[in-house]
């Protein structure tokens, strides 16, 4: 009585049929590379596994032949063989279509999140999270509940499995495809030093995101395992694709941030002390504090305002500001130039009505005034000259003692 195959052989046998199109020696080797890996997936599965159960787990074995075909730099097989593979199954496809565009949207999603976190360095950001968590779940669920094998037999699957097998026909991009594939284990160890490192920052910025910490080091642990076996179960994608994209842009949003800050670091050294540049019309300001200065009045020690007053820094720079001054044919505020002559006159505008009055409501023509008056009066606190101290009082001159008059 013959032994009945095992799960592994079966599916192996298909594997086989798959590559015939390849040299013998070529197919035994590619299938001794997978054999223990199979054998190791046979036996998590339990004994008396069945192919079913495989092929939930790595897809069908002839897309399994096809990923081989393509990582180890091999055309695809012809059209006839493949045909089986690329033919979508009869049930509809919007179900794996859901799952693997949901898939997608989150990891676009969570690298956005992790970008703008990183050039803020603020946790809040994170929330939107939650906006992606029921799109993700709602994928994962149609993914465990219809099985990997329909995702991955989308026609978009297909063109991208084919895309990247001619890729690696080409001799330079073949290498460079080889090279980025060869960097997958350190890639996982980069990916959970990323997020325990991200977490770190953001809690050294903010108390709060100590809670955020623990699912970081959650998802740096889960890569980390995730990773390794996705060739083996592809439902491990929807781990490791959203956790890699979510470390890919918190590295390209922390770069932004140092750029950044270096750049903003020597912009604030070489700038001058009340020199912001300019406005929002492109003309130069003067602040104080947070406040925009349009006008400067000057007291004497009377508290008499004073007029035609220039105003420079301690270079003898000028410091000019915007004239404005009424355009009298539009009777709007207009620029009429720049100097450092203060005080400026006050632009009122309004309007005008039939007798000529101010702001009238009943008014229908603009109308702008120069009032060239101070608006204030200043109360210039008197200045007391201090009592002279000891050690500045004119000395007395000092007596000399009176010579005695002779007497006869």
């Amino acid at each position: 009585m013959s032994e009945k195959p095992t799960a592994v052989r079966v599916y192996l046998a298909r594997v086989r049929t798959a590559l015939a199109d390849l040299p013998a020696s070529e197919v035994e080797e590619i299938l001794e590379d997978v054999r223990p890996h199979l054998a190791e997936l046979e036996a998590e599965l339990g004994e008396g596994a069945r192919v079913e159960a495989l092929i939930e787990r790595l897809g069908s074995p002839e897309s399994y032949a096809a990923e081989l075909r393509a990582s180890g730099g091999y055309p695809p097989a012809a059209e006839g063989a493949t045909q089986v593979m690329t033919k979508p199954a009869s049930p509809g496809l919007v179900k794996p279509r859901i799952a693997l565009w949901g898939l997608v949207v989150c990891a676009l999603g969570l690298a956005l999140l992790a970008f703008s976190a990183a050039v803020t360095i603020h946790a809040d950001v994170l929330l939107g999270l939650l906006v992606f968590l029921p799109v993700f779940l709602i994928s994962l669920a149609l993914l465990l509940r219809g099985g990997v094998e329909p995702v991955l037999s989308l026609p978009e699957l297909v063109w991208l499995r084919g895309a990247l097998a001619k890729g690696r026909e080409q001799e330079d991009t073949g290498k460079v495809l080889r090279y980025l594939g060869s960097l997958k284990p350190a890639w996982w160890i980069l990916c959970a030093i990323t997020l325990i490192g991200f977490g770190v920052l953001l809690m050294l910025r903010e108390k709060d995101a100590v809670l955020l910490l623990p699912f970081l080091l959650v998802a740096g642990a889960a890569i980390v395992w995730a990773g390794p076996r996705v060739r083996g179960d592809r439902r491990l994608l929807w781990v490791a694709v959203p956790v890699s994209a979510f470390v890919i842009g918190g590295a390209l949003g922390g770069f932004g941030a140092a750029v950044d800050l270096v750049s903003n670091r020597n912009s604030y050294q070489g700038s001058t002390s009340y020199y912001p540049t300019s406005d929002r019309y492109g003309n130069d300001q003067l602040n104080y504090g947070n406040h925009e200065i349009e006008n400067v009045y000057a007291f004497d020690a009377e508290g008499k305002p004073l007029t035609e007053v220039y105003l420079y820094d301690e270079e003898g720079r000028p410091i000019t500001l915007t004239r404005y001054g009424c355009e009298r044919s539009s009777g709007t505020k207009e620029k009429i130039g720049e100097d450092n002559r203060f005080p400026r006159p006050q632009i009122q505008q309004g309007v005008t009505d039939d007798e000529g009055n101010y702001n009238g409501y009943n008014g229908y023509r603009s109308s702008c005034r120069e009032n060239a008056g101070v608006p204030f009066s200043a109360a210039i606190p008197k200045v007391t000259a201090p009592p002279p101290s000891p050690s500045s009082s004119t000395p007395t001159p000092s007596s000399t003692p009176a010579s005695p008059t002779p007497t006869k």
